[in-house]
């Protein structure tokens, strides 16, 4: 998430009473997670093992609970609660605001485009040209849709993101500061879910094909001209490549890459990255043929002590 004016690290150090380590002079200029992070970008890490992979990220300020040495061309700021700050600056740049009308008057929907009754589009939604969003579709804030897409009734788009910190034996809400990016000539059916990021995107690639019932997690990126049939699901933040192909009801764990053209058949379960050009069947998913050798060696033993 960009911020629409760059913010100095010397007065965030001020306002949150904040142990400012490193260049006192820099300036923020978006906040996203560790795994969406770029040059310019505040993050935090509130445990200590992630500390080296959020000090070697690409952002550049980072909120963190415990003095360390300030790595070469960071700033730190140390804080009681990194994420109680991170959470209320995405707030503060992502307020609340609720929808009076079915259509925000901050959208921009392309004439060419037809929207059907019932349809919700929120604020700072833009449609592109040649669009077909069917009755009674949700298309949250900060959504933006390219040009040929067509959405089937009933789905939902921009939502919240699944995402609570875990903390006192409590789970509190992340603000979602995200968005959600569907490029040209993308198809989604009816009853879908697609979150938007939690201070990132969400992004379905051009030409990409959901069937109904897909849910596409916060932050997720599916790439271009895939296919994913029904029911199938996509955890937070997973990786997807170009022209892969996922089968009914598979589910892909959060924070998992996988590679171009892999095939995912149904009902697989994927805890793992997995490879391109490659097809994996199974829970947990293996490439197919050693999962079909596996199958058959298990029966066979069974059919060996039967006898």
């Amino acid at each position: 998430m960009r911020f629409p004016a760059p913010l100095s690290v010397a007065e965030l150090a001020k306002r949150f009473n904040a142990i400012l380590l490193g260049d006192a002079q820099r300036y923020a200029h978006g906040i996203n997670e560790i795994h969406k992070v770029e040059p310019g970008d505040i993050t935090f890490v509130d445990i200590e093992k992630y500390y080296k992979a959020s000090l070697s990220s690409a952002a550049t300020i980072i909120l963190i609970d415990k003095e360390v040495p300030c790595p070469d061309g960071k700033t730190l700021l140390v804080v009681d609660s990194p994420f109680d700050v991170y959470d209320t600056l995405v707030r503060e740049h992502r307020p609340f605001q609720p929808l009076t009308h079915l259509i925000s008057a901050t959208a921009t929907i392309h004439p060419s485009s037809t929207i059907e009754p019932q349809v919700v589009v929120g604020h700072h939604v833009s449609i592109g040209k040649d669009c077909h969003i069917q009755g009674n579709c949700y298309i949250g804030n900060h959504t933006t849709i390219g040009d040929r897409v067509v959405i089937q009734a009933g789905t939902m788009i921009g939502t919240d993101a699944f995402y609570f910190k875990e903390r006192e034996g409590r789970f509190d809400k992340w603000c979602s500061g995200g968005e959600v990016i569907i490029e040209n000539d993308v198809f989604i059916g009816a009853c879908c879910s697609i979150n938007k990021g939690v201070s990132g995107a969400t992004v379905i690639g051009a030409g990409s094909k959901l069937d109904s019932q897909v849910h596409i997690g916060h932050g997720a990126v599916l790439g271009k001209h895939c296919l994913l049939a029904g029911q199938v699901g996509v955890g937070g933040k997973a990786q997807i490549g170009n022209h892969v192909k996922v089968y009914g009801q598979a589910g892909i764990g959060n924070n998992i890459t996988i590679g171009d053209r892999a095939i995912i058949l149904a009902k697989a379960g994927v805890v793992r990255s997995l490879d391109g050009d490659k097809s994996y069947f199974g829970m947990p998913a293996e490439e197919t043929h050693q999962k079909f050798k596996q199958i058959v060696a298990v029966r066979n033993l069974l059919k060996s002590k039967g006898d």
